[in-house]
């Protein structure tokens, strides 16, 4: 590594320090100590466990809290390493240490974008599994293929960051694609950065189902929901339920079509409706769709600022179709505009490939911004 090579890295690092010392501040390290230590008290009493729902509770708390430090403090560490590194190889010229610079810097630029994007995350169900269904819109074969591009879309998302995607309900398209499809995303904060998903996804290219080459329109819808679990108390009484059986209609390994395992439930109240078929028996996919029922049922109620679930009103069964969230154009020129903040990026298929965190990012800046104007 020359000179000019190794004072570049040190501006870098010095571009860093900066950034670290902001995100420090945002993520107000020393509290979430203290709030660590106090947990870490509670568990310590000889009583903690007699309330054990109350105690996974705090104990998943103090968990998520441990994980912030531990990752800000590895980023501490990591540009502490490069400082060091630089002083190394200003002595010692040596190539193996020059690509571990260079492997270190890039780690940290990564960690600091990630790190920030997650102070951003503030809402009550931000650090839960996130639920996407997607259905076909207009567009007829195309708006199906559509679906599955999308689908693709996300699951290169979730591989980017590690995350595992699980295939729930799946209804495959009439000639091609699909037609609607719910799948879960596991991991830390998943439904904190796929909320910025939910919406109508607008796609326009030529299209390879069109033997005369003409371009066309398609749409799809995105439904993103917190998956709920067992430390979210949320009472559904069984009268208000509804229960259909069917076979299975996806591809699912040798049990589909076999039995009618797949199920469908219906809230009477509101008229929402949530399906699983992709289980290996009925019972566990009542539980998977009751799981979705509830997960729909917080989204909606925190959205409309609702108190109780009972308030929950029939004519807000569906997230409405309206206008487009965002637009995917490959035909005549390529771009990928966000109609909510005007972020675009004309890297069509490393957006297709899942490159999606700049969108994310400027959604929940401009969310952030919009709650400190309030």
């Amino acid at each position: 590594m020359n000179e000019f090579e190794i004072q570049e890295c040190k501006i870098k690092i010095s571009e860093y320090k900066p950034l670290i010392d902001k995100l420090n501040n945002s993520l107000n390290i020393n509290s979430l100590q203290k709030q660590v230590e106090k947990f870490e008290n509670q568990a310590a009493e000889s009583n903690f466990w007699e309330d054990m729902d109350n105690a996974q509770k705090i104990m998943q708390k103090s968990n998520h809290l441990k994980s912030k430090i531990s990752k800000f403090k590895h980023l501490s560490n990591m540009v502490e390493d490069c400082e060091t590194m630089v002083e190394m190889l200003v002595e010692e010229n040596d190539d193996s240490l020059a690509d571990e610079l260079q492997k270190t810097l890039k780690e940290v630029e990564r960690e600091i974008k990630e790190q920030t994007l997650q102070t951003l995350l503030s809402g009550e169900y931000d650090s839960k599994n996130a639920i996407i269904t997607l259905h076909a819109g207009a567009g007829g074969t195309e708006a199906m293929d559509w679906v599955e591009m999308l689908f693709r879309m996300y699951s290169r998302w979730a591989e980017r960051h590690n995350f595992k995607t699980k295939t729930l309900d799946y209804i495959a398209g009439d000639e091609a694609g699909i037609k609607s499809i719910s799948i879960l995303i596991e991991g830390q904060n998943a439904y904190g950065y796929l909320k910025s998903e939910s919406g109508v996804h607008r796609l326009v290219r030529v299209s390879p189902f069109d033997a005369s080459g003409r371009r066309h329109t398609s749409f799809a819808s995105a439904e993103v929901l917190p998956e709920i679990d067992e430390t979210i108390d949320i009472e559904i009484r069984d009268e208000d339920i509804k229960m259909d059986v069917f076979r299975s209609s996806g591809a699912g390994g040798q049990h589909v079509n076999k039995t009618s395992s797949a199920v469908r439930l219906t809230h009477i109240p509101t008229g929402i409706v949530t399906s699983c078929q992709n289980e290996r028996s009925q019972l566990q996919n009542r539980t998977t769709a009751m799981k979705m029922l509830k997960s729909k049922l917080i989204e909606i109620k925190e959205r409309e600022h609702l108190e109780k679930i009972e308030d929950i009103k029939g004519d807000q069964k569906e997230i409405a179709w309206g206008s487009q969230i965002r637009s995917y154009v490959f035909m005549p020129y390529t771009l990928v505009k966000d109609h909510r903040t005007n972020f675009e990026n004309g890297n069509i298929s490393a957006v297709m490939d899942g490159d999606l965190d700049d969108f994310i990012n400027a959604y929940l800046s401009q969310q952030a911004q919009k709650n400190l104007d309030k």
